[in-house]
């Protein structure tokens, strides 16, 4: 007979469990759910997420035109300043010109006796010497602050810049002329400070009757002579 070894058999399978440890603790646990993947979400919350996430782009959105519109606002308010500052600095140099021209002509028209004192010297002949240098000086000064003077013998009458002192007819003008200037006239710039006062003449009444009618007779005696030659020679 075979004897059997100890330690096989029944007690053979049990070797492999620790003392103390039962046979439930011998079997494989069973797979447990991971912790990270975590549970999962209802349908409900990510319906709400999104309905949420929609409301936050939707608020953004009406936020930044609100912006939007306040800095354009903001810009023409700006723009509108801007212009408005232009504008005051134009006004306040035409301001500043005016001034000056007005100074200006007040000081020239109080000199212009003395000018004219020196015009009538000038043309007697009397400015010579010293009072030549003084004249001619206080020409040089005047001229720098703009005074310009005007009026000449033959051109036409204007009324806005001439005074007539005198008027007379002639047949060898067409239209009211300046034939004498009797006092010069000044300006500053487009102030008129003293019109030229002037000697006018007209042309003389039925002049332009008496021209017409003598190259009317002209023409006339010139028909005649033809008819009595026989027409102009042929060639």
């Amino acid at each position: 007979m075979t004897e059997e070894t100890p330690g096989f058999g029944e007690n053979a399978d049990k070797s492999d469990v620790p003392s103390g440890a039962t046979s439930d603790d011998a079997a494989p646990k069973a797979a447990e759910p991971s912790s990270e993947e975590g549970p999962a979400a209802p349908a409900g919350d990510t319906e709400s997420k999104t309905s949420a996430q929609d409301s936050g782009v939707t608020g953004l959105t009406a936020q930044l035109d609100q912006v939007r519109t306040a800095l354009n606002e903001r810009t023409a308010d700006l723009q509108r300043l801007q212009a408005e500052y232009q504008n005051y600095r134009r006004r306040v140099e035409r301001d500043k010109v005016a001034v000056k021209e007005i100074a200006s002509a007040n000081l020239l028209s109080e000199l212009l006796p003395t000018l004219d004192d020196i015009g009538r010297a000038r043309e007697h002949g009397e400015l010579v010497g010293g009072f030549k240098s003084v004249a001619e000086s206080l020409e040089t000064v005047v001229a720098k602050l703009g005074l310009q003077q005007f009026g000449k013998e033959g051109e036409p009458f204007d009324p806005t810049i001439h005074e007539a002192l005198m008027h007379s007819y002639a047949p060898d003008v067409t239209e009211t002329t300046c034939v004498a200037i009797l006092q010069p006239g000044y300006r500053i710039g487009e102030r008129t400070i003293r019109p030229a006062r002037v000697a006018v003449a007209e042309p003389q009444p039925g002049a332009q009757t008496v021209k017409g009618e003598e190259s009317e007779g002209s023409a006339a005696a010139e028909k005649a002579d033809e008819k009595e030659t026989g027409g102009p020679d042929e060639g």
